[in-house]
């Protein structure tokens, strides 16, 4: 897997927009997608398990990190029209690629942005995140960090990671790094894969 989607503001290769077929909140959706982003060609095994296994989204603000082309923001906004979705990702292509989706659509909910562009005085309700293990342990980390602990009172945020690549022992770090009041537990396992859940306490 070529991995400069999760590091490159802009991706080397070209960008050729083609016509994405793909299975959204129980309905065929004709999207656009392009090279240089993650899983380019649909929803992967690990998004698709995510969204199969979390309840609908909750409150007035919700998040997804790490966007790629939309499936997990499109889904939330699509199943939450009165709240205001945020999808973040470090890859410009892949902003873009969501927000043209989202107006495909017709979601006028959802915002694409880059991280530093989020207002800091936000919190979320709900955050769903497909969270891009292959960065390194050291900036996942730091990437939950930044973002976790943005769950407003009551909130809850559901991560799907792979088992190999590490799930139980990121749920246990994230049960010792996160301030009093979150509750780390796993909420389901699917094939390979553990969907952990992060509860903040009201």
């Amino acid at each position: 897997m070529d991995s400069q989607h999760y590091f490159s503001a802009a991706p080397s290769g070209p960008d050729r927009r083609r016509p994405l077929r793909v299975t959204l909140a129980g309905k065929e959706r004709e999207l656009v997608t392009s090279g240089g982003i993650f899983s380019p060609d649909g929803v992967d095994k690990g998004t698709a398990i995510l969204l199969s296994e979390v309840p609908s989204p909750q409150g007035a603000n919700l998040l997804d990190i790490g966007c790629g082309w939309g499936p997990i923001a499109l889904t939330m906004a699509i199943q939450a029209p009165d709240a205001n979705v945020v999808a973040v990702d470090v890859n410009e292509r892949s902003l873009e690629l969501t927000q043209e989706n989202a107006r495909r659509l017709g979601l006028g909910n959802l915002t694409a942005t880059l991280p530093d562009e989020v207002d800091p005085d936000i919190s979320f309700d709900t955050i769903w995140s497909n969270p891009p293990i292959r960065i390194g342990k050291e900036a996942l980390h730091e990437l939950l960090l930044q973002w976790l602990p943005r769950l407003a009172p009551g909130g809850t945020a559901w991560l799907v990671v792979q088992k190999n690549l590490g799930a139980d022992s990121l749920q246990r770090w994230l049960g010792t790094e996160l301030p009093a009041g979150y509750d780390v537990d796993r909420a389901a396992t699917a094939k390979s894969f553990r969907v952990l859940r992060v509860k903040r306490s009201r």
